[in-house]
């Protein structure tokens, strides 16, 4: 897929960024990625609640080899092909992508707040800790040492 393509194919969405990456390119639309166009095919964001309009349609995740595993990547799911002559159901189908995508960056933005209220609690300095001096140790006069025979 090249560039006039993707453009030609969200019209009915409305303006969109294309931005190279990876082996195509990241689509986003109010500054919020939604959408990956690589070799093997177009991806939308997907989260609980639009995966099953995807699984409904026998779409599957993006999926990647590596060296040792194939790895999954449940937040992109392959968009169906039958999209691609209906741009009116594609645009719809892209606003869903685009709400995923921002319930997702509105997540991660909650999980952060959290996160730095947590270090903040555990920043607080705390008594400092006395250090323990070792025991004094008693020395016991023994008589002349002897050696064995």
């Amino acid at each position: 897929m090249d560039r006039e393509f993707l453009i030609d194919l969200f019209a009915d969405f409305g303006p969109v960024t294309i931005r190279k990456m990876f082996s195509g390119y990241g689509i986003s639309a109010d500054g919020i990625n939604f959408a990956l166009a690589l070799r093997a095919g177009l991806f939308f964001r997907a989260d609980e609640q639009t995966i099953p309009d995807f699984e409904a349609e026998g779409s599957k995740p993006f999926q990647y080899a590596t060296r040792a595993k194939t790895v999954l990547v449940n937040s992109y799911w392959e968009l169906p092909a039958r999209l691609f002559d209906d741009s009116e159901e594609l645009a719809r189908w892209a606003r869903a992508a685009l709400a995923a995508a921002q319930r997702a960056k509105a997540k991660k933005r909650a999980k952060g707040k959290k996160a730095a209220k947590k270090v903040a609690k555990t920043a607080t300095p705390r008594k400092p800790v006395a250090k323990k001096r070792p025991a004094k140790k008693t020395v016991r006069q023994v008589g002349k040492a002897t050696r064995p025979p």
